[in-house]
């Protein structure tokens, strides 16, 4: 899905999570330094999300998934995620739900 680029506090969800029912999360690490929004550095496939445990409540790191953020956009050859994208990461499939870094930037790209 195409959208504007996320960055750290981005909001996102895990479903199935680490125990079943779905987590929730924000990313907390950007590992790219070369492209921001607004300021804030833009979120790419490696990124890091801190994740909540729906069950136990314990709070867990999971890297974003390396496929189905964009195609056309990359940035030190990791893609740009982007707010309603749908990425495979650790046991389920991860939806990033926003806010955007910069509403006004959208990548048509597909994922």
């Amino acid at each position: 899905m195409s959208g504007p680029p996320v960055s750290i506090g981005c909001t996102v969800t895990v479903s199935p999570g680490a125990a079943g029912p779905p987590d929730t999360g924000v990313i907390t690490v950007i590992p790219q330094v070369t492209a921001t929004a607004n300021g804030m550095q833009l979120a790419v496939t490696g990124s890091v999300c801190t994740m909540v445990n729906s069950v136990s409540g314990v709070p867990y790191p999971l890297p974003i998934g390396s496929v189905g953020a964009s195609t056309g956009v990359t940035i030190d050859g990791q893609a740009l995620v982007r707010m309603g994208d749908n990425i495979p990461s650790g046991s389920g499939i991860m939806t990033i739900l926003g806010p955007p870094a910069a509403p006004t930037i959208i990548d048509g790209n597909a994922p």
